[in-house]
């Protein structure tokens, strides 16, 4: 193991000196068994997207009919299909609007994109976009195995595969949450799918080929009634400090071990040092009140996808989607979001996240920001950060903010702190008890890009407010009220009751 971790150090060092000596990266269609040119950083999903890809398969045509629908006003679609001219009729049989839409012409096994497909990777956190790719751990699907190049090829970009010793790594997409900032969530599945490999060998290869920082690849104990054990059916980042877990009612299915896991996460901190915000949503019984345990489809509220200004959810039955519904529209305001009945496909344990994946702009203008939490401090000012960043330069950033909803927006220009680090910063002024602040960022880079954060700004904002010292007490608003939910509903001979907080 130590010649692997020395071998792969020294080809880092040789990767990073071409790069800063100019050396052109490759480009497509070569397939690269090797890490691409260091440092990279892994695209978060709420960043911007020029694509969003698919692989058609007729047994859920009015997922994915919906999918494109919805898709295609934000991003280019590519829809990977053995037919194409046959499913753009269809498609326009549909009143899908088709000029965003394209098609690769692959065969393929399964419609499990998030698993087998391409991700997005930075040399240098914002300048040349590459593809990354691995061993799709369903072994005998090698026909979605390859389709990475195929979409690569489609959008002239290199890609760097973990497919050949010592860098074969066996993993699945839909086991591989990223916050943008070098941090990686996966359950253990990821040990037993790479036996032959030490955690070592496995962390120095998401670090060499996905950016991951030293000691920031956390892993959690899998589920047992999630036969598949991705993360991403119970759980996903929101933002770089936010993640959406799913809550089952006491002692049922998974709800147990997902309790212990939220207790080892909230023993971590972000990438910014902070403790992570964990916002809680139910997690519905299938159409006969059945839970997994009770043989019940494994419905989930957090296998969604961000498509720059739209949110797809998947949903099921309106008892049940109203909370899912209200608790997202809370949590990322302004935003398009957009249910997607998924009974159809959850049985089979997916649903949009497991069908979908993104592909960055070629030139971002990121903006990563650890967003302000609730204070007791009235005496302010609040200090608002960003790390702002486009391979261009950055011209000017500034700082909107409002204390009234719907209220005129002051501006702010934000000043580079630190130039190493790409940090801008500005101070929003004291406010007294009982203000709900609502800002977001912009910034305008050399080139004349212009980008916000949240994506959705003006209209969407991130938000804190200012309490009351402790001890006075307040009426709680709407985002932390407490629901009072009925499993199931209508009821059978036992009910169960749970009390869920939505404090965002």
């Amino acid at each position: 193991m130590k010649c692997f971790l020395h071998a792969l150090v020294f080809l880092s060092f040789i990767l990073a000196a071409e790069a800063q000596a100019g050396w052109p990266i490759p480009g497509a269609p070569g397939n690269v068994p090797m890490p691409p040119p260091p440092p990279v950083r892994t695209m978060a999903e709420w960043e911007e997207v020029q694509a969003i890809v698919i692989t058609w398969d007729p047994d859920y045509t009015q997922i994915l009919k919906e999918v494109v629908r919805h898709s295609q006003a934000e991003c280019r679609v590519l829809i990977i299909t053995t037919q194409p001219a046959v499913l753009e009729a269809f498609l326009r049989s549909e009143n899908v609007p088709m000029e965003n839409v394209g098609f690769i012409e692959a065969d393929f096994n399964s419609v499990w994109i998030r698993d087998y497909g391409p991700w997005s990777v930075y040399h240098n956190d914002v300048d040349s976009l590459m593809i990354v790719d691995w061993i799709y751990d369903d072994t005998t699907r090698t026909r979605d195995d390859t389709l990475s190049r195929r979409v690569a090829q489609q959008l002239g970009l290199p890609i760097y595969e973990a497919t050949e010793p010592p860098y074969d790594w066996v993993h699945a997409g839909g086991n591989n949450l990223q916050d943008g900032m070098g941090s990686l969530l996966s359950s253990e599945l990821v040990l037993e799918t790479n036996p032959d490999k030490a955690w070592e060998e496995i962390e120095a290869i998401a670090q060499a080929f996905l950016g991951i920082s030293p000691g920031r690849y956390f892993t959690l104990p899998t589920l047992p009634y999630d036969s598949i054990h991705h993360l991403d059916m119970h759980m996903r980042f929101l933002d770089e400090e936010t993640l959406l877990i799913g809550e089952y009612p006491e002692g049922v299915a998974d709800g147990p071990q997902i309790e212990e896991n939220v207790a080892l996460l909230q023993q971590l901190t972000t990438a910014f040092g902070n403790p992570y915000q964990i916002v809680r949503i139910p997690m519905p019984p299938d159409a006969w009140g059945r839970y997994p345990d009770e043989g019940g489809y494994y419905r989930t509220y957090t296998n969604g996808i961000f498509v720059n200004k739209t949110y797809l959810l998947p949903i099921y039955e309106e008892q049940y989607d109203t909370t899912a519904l209200r608790i997202h529209r809370e949590l990322l305001p302004g935003y398009n979001i957009v249910g997607i009945d998924c009974d159809a496909i959850v049985d089979n344990f997916g649903a949009i996240h497991c069908i979908t994946k993104l592909v960055g702009v070629n030139e971002p203008l990121r903006i990563a920001h650890a967003r302000l939490r609730d204070t007791e401090n009235n005496a302010g000012p609040y200090p608002v950060k960003a790390i702002i960043q486009h391979r261009s330069g950055v011209a000017n950033a500034t700082l909107y903010y409002r204390t009234a909803p719907e209220s005129l927006y002051t501006a702010l220009p934000m000043m580079l702190e630190d130039a190493q680090a790409s940090i801008w910063s500005a101070f929003i002024p004291s406010q007294p008890a009982h203000t709900e602040v609502q800002y977001y960022i912009h910034a305008t880079a050399n080139s004349g890009k212009e980008q916000v954060r949240p994506m959705a700004a003006p209209e969407g904002y991130f938000r804190f407010r200012v309490l009351p010292p402790s001890g006075v007490g307040e009426r709680p608003t709407q985002s932390e009220a407490l629901n009072l939910r009925l499993y199931p509903n209508p009821a059978r001979e036992v009910v169960r009751l749970c009390f869920t907080s939505t404090k965002a």
